[in-house]
């Protein structure tokens, strides 16, 4: 009477089974079920049909599938891991334990043997159970010892009276470091930028749903500085809050030198493995903008599609932006093994070298369908600058071997030089730009740090240029200091021009602002470890007494409207790369030559430092021609 009971349970069958027998086939079936599901379960490669039963409540529809393109085991992009699954952490537990590895590409990934089962409280070797370990061989104690100074420098005796004006300089500077980033954390925490009058965050659109721009780009001067706690809570939130899962359209240029930058030097300058993966993750969502007829990326990125947008000028990829990725993505590559990063811009070097370019100059737009130049305006400035500065980073970056940077970049100085360099009735040196053969006499502040570069690439030009050089870097920078020193504020206008009399200042309303811009410390502080000339240090000490006074805020630091006005009013803006450019060049144009040693380090154009590639797998990446 028992199995009646049971609901649905009909004693009579069609099979003519007595209820014994009937009894054992149950038994049978319920022990195929229950060894099924435990297969199910416990194999270790079944880890994609057991999310279809137990998938974590923060986990959303068809992110399989997205994984699975993407090249990686599928994880909530809701919660993406802090550290390279397998071995991330649970939320809240500590990273001791850093463990590398998931990136999946066939021929590019070392597989390691499966580690044990974790055990609770065991987070050296915690593996999410479903994933299994790939490790990818990249040996940071090794890179660290090919590094010819300490990162952070050569600790001198303090107690030398010389040098107590410099270390209370850097102090200074230092606090105005840690008075930003309180500032950023108090009232704009996880938001992309600090808006310091109205205490509140700012986000934008340029980043394509990314945020957090200002932690990304604090994080190497925190460190840099010995903001131990600040940068303990930068990392904190990478680790736990940056998450990947944007859907939004996103500038290919200032993700890769922001973002990427930011992560890849904070990776390099600490060995943390979340920085590290997330980059490399990033980058994967940076590759559809290649996806072109002759590979030139447009400017914009769509995250949720990943296809391709259009670049601001219309039809037209910047050169600027498309001749900005080369150092990033090299690294990327050094990274995870990936050849494709390396790859994708070592084709843009074959477009860029085989194209006609007039009078040997670069034009600013390029279309990614034909691969023509769609006119003929030449900047240092604006739209052209950091293509020619990752000419000369690059040369230094590949140890001196990437003779084909080394080439293109003299070659395009020297049609500079013969082109558009001037010098004005006034005696000042300056870059102007040319539009189809006629020169707009104007400078941007965006070209002045074109003397820091000049200086940069003097010591490896032909002997009899080296001197020139060196002259014409001084001149330039000269140039762009007298564009702050006639300012009533002692800060430098968006733009300045050489006409009518009137030298090294902006004509109109439009071109007085300043943003926090790097530019012209940025060329102060590479001029002073060139030179040692203490008129640098001079010139840098003015800047840091005009951003007190002018753009200081109790919010914060803001840019101003008007350069020439005594009293400006504010914009509202705590640009990110105030904190990753502008305060690390002034800091490290008071610090020792071995801070961040130029030996050892190219800045990328956000000024986050990519360690010199002394490793065997340089050559991989095409960087000897």
């Amino acid at each position: 009477m028992l199995v009646r009971k049971v609901p649905g349970f009909v004693p009579a069958s069609s099979w003519g089974l007595r209820l014994p027998q009937k009894f054992l086939f149950l038994l049978f079936l319920s022990g195929l079920v229950t060894l099924c599901f435990g297969a199910l379960f416990l194999l270790p490669h079944s880890s994609r049909l057991k999310r279809l039963f137990s998938a974590s409540r923060t986990q959303q529809p068809g992110l399989e599938v997205m994984a699975e393109i993407a090249g990686h085991h599928s994880v909530s992009e809701q919660e993406p891991p802090p550290n390279p699954a397998p071995a991330a952490p649970a939320p809240g537990e500590d990273d001791s334990g850093r463990l590398v590895g998931v990136l999946r590409r066939k021929g590019w990934l070392r597989r390691t043997r499966p580690t044990g089962p974790r055990e609770e409280g065991n987070r050296v070797s915690a593996l999410r159970p479903q994933e299994e370990s790939v490790r990818f061989s990249f040996d940071y104690n090794s890179f660290r010892s090919r590094l010819r100074h300490p990162v952070l420098g050569t600790r001198t005796d303090e107690s030398q009276e010389s040098q107590s004006l410099v270390r209370a300089q850097r102090e200074k500077i230092k606090e105005m470091m840690r008075f930003s980033w309180q500032s950023y954390r108090r009232y704009a925490m996880g938001k992309n930028e600090l808006r310091p009058l109205t205490k509140d965050g700012f986000e934008g659109s340029m980043f394509g749903g990314l945020s957090g721009a200002t932690i990304i780009d604090s994080l190497d001067t925190l460190y840099l500085m010995e903001l131990k706690e600040e940068f303990q809570e930068a990392k904190a939130w990478v680790q736990d809050s940056f998450h990947l899962n944007v859907s939004g359209e996103a500038s290919l240029f200032e993700v890769n030198i922001r973002y990427i930058g930011g992560l890849l030097s904070a990776f390099y300058l600490t060995g943390e493995e979340v920085f590290r993966v997330k980059a490399i993750k990033l980058g994967e969502k940076l590759l559809p903008a290649f996806n072109t007829p002759t590979g030139i990326p447009k400017g914009v990125v769509n995250f949720k599609s990943g296809s391709w947008g259009w670049a601001t000028a219309g039809s037209s990829s910047i050169l600027a932006e498309f001749g900005s990725l080369h150092l990033e993505f090299l690294h990327l590559t050094e990274l995870s093994g990936n050849p494709i990063f390396a790859e994708k811009v070592r084709n843009i070097r074959k477009v860029l070298r085989e194209i006609d370019k007039p009078f040997g100059l670069y034009p600013n737009f390029l279309s990614p369908v034909s691969g023509n130049w769609v006119q003929h305006h030449v900047s240092v400035g604006g739209l052209g600058d950091s293509f020619y500065e990752y000419l000369i980073k690059s040369w230094l970056m590949s140890a001196k071997t990437d003779m084909e940077a080394k080439t293109m970049y003299y070659e395009a100085l020297e049609a500079i030089e013969t082109y558009l360099v001037n010098v004005s009735p006034g005696g000042l040196t300056y870059i102007a730009e040319w539009r189809g053969g006629i020169l707009d006499h104007k400078m941007g502040h965006l070209a002045c740090f074109s003397g820091g570069m000049i200086a940069l690439g003097a010591e490896d030009a032909k002997e009899d240029k080296r001197a020139y050089y060196r002259e014409l870097a001084a001149q330039i920078t000269r140039t762009c200091h007298e564009s702050y020193a006639r300012s009533d504020t002692k800060l430098g206008p968006e733009a300045f021009w050489f006409n009518s009399g009137r030298e090294a200042v902006a004509t109109q309303l439009s071109e007085s602002y300043y943003i926090l811009r790097p530019e012209v410390v940025e060329s102060y502080m590479y001029l002073w470890r060139q030179t040692h000339d203490p008129i640098y240090r001079e010139w840098g000490w003015e800047v840091v007494m005009a951003l007190e006074k002018h753009c200081r805020t109790e919010g914060g630091f803001s840019g101003i409207q008007d350069v020439y006005s005594s009293n400006p009013n504010h914009d509202n803006r705590q640009q990110s790369f105030f904190l990753a450019e502008t305060l690390k060049y002034l800091y490290l144009l008071f610090s020792e030559d071995d801070v961040l040693s130029l030996e050892d380090w190219v800045f990328n154009t956000e000024a986050h430092p990519l360690p010199v590639n002394r490793s065997d797998s340089s050559s991989v990446a095409g960087h000897r021609h």
